[in-house]
């Protein structure tokens, strides 16, 4: 396995090498029969569960390809003390990655409602030194309160506060919570990024915060999933009207900073 894994993650951006890599990730998968695999990737120690969540099957055989655009423009802007916001955490990829590469003084919060997803989070975060990592078990929406999460059984780590399509999809309560609410309880002075990935509720965080947070915490750099097919507003329309530019598209978001030149 660990052989399957260098080749995977050796294999190079073109055409062949990702037909390649993409061959040699099914078979890996095939042989864990659904364990676990204990890893370094995007700079940190993590636990993956490949089989049923497509965030860790990516982060395991070819991290290369992991928002690779996405991942290249957000630590071109880490500097001293950034503060960064992971909603949709996850398992923590894209917090790891910002903590391996920001230093003792950042300020990072890992944001996951899903009770096993959380939990595979909190495990990664402890296996790394970093210390500025802090995870949040709760859901983020234009209320605070309770309501339902849509879990897909076939993806774990695609759960939203949206129906899912998926015919098999659970549900389960959690906590819930605005942005402003939680940057103001944890003390936030300044967002230097954020990322969304939310399964299309990613409008019913931002729109509400850009409405009302103070313009000093509105965050200058923004990664969001591309889902505006499912935004029920113009999200897009309203980061441009808030002083936002569009940096990068990419096949599965979208890249906007603020005041970009």
């Amino acid at each position: 396995m660990a052989r399957v894994i260098a080749w995977t993650r050796a294999a190079s951006d073109s055409f062949l090498g990702r037909k390649i890599a993409f061959a040699l990730r099914r078979f890996g998968l095939r042989s864990l029969k659904g364990r676990p695999v204990d890893v370094e990737s995007l700079g940190a120690r993590m636990r993956l569960y490949p089989d049923g969540n497509v965030c860790e099957k990516r982060v395991l055989f070819t991290p290369q390809y992991f928002d690779a655009k996405e991942r290249e423009l957000l630590a071109a802007r880490i500097g001293e003390g950034f503060c960064f916001i992971d909603v949709g955490a996850n398992i923590g990829a894209y917090s790891l990655f910002v903590a391996a590469k920001a230093g003792p003084r950042a300020r990072i919060l890992a944001v996951e409602p899903q009770p096993e997803i959380f939990a595979r989070l909190t495990y990664n975060i402890g296996q790394n030194p970093f210390g500025t990592v802090k995870a949040i078990a709760c859901a983020l929406a234009d209320k605070s309160g309770e309501l339902t999460l849509f879990l897909d059984p076939a993806n774990k780590g695609e759960s939203s506060v949206r129906i899912l399509r998926s015919s098999s999809a659970t549900s389960v309560r959690v906590p819930a919570t605005t942005l402003l609410a939680l940057v103001q309880g944890e003390g936030y002075e300044r967002i230097d990024a954020i990322k969304l990935d939310v399964e299309g509720a990613e409008d019913l965080i931002l729109e509400p915060f850009l409405r009302d947070a103070p313009e000093a915490l509105w965050p200058g750099f923004i990664i969001v999933e591309d889902s505006r097919t499912r935004w029920q507003s113009d999200l897009a329309g309203l980061l441009v009207a808030k002083g936002y530019r569009l940096v990068a598209q990419t096949r599965l978001n979208l890249v906007y900073e603020r005041g970009a030149a």
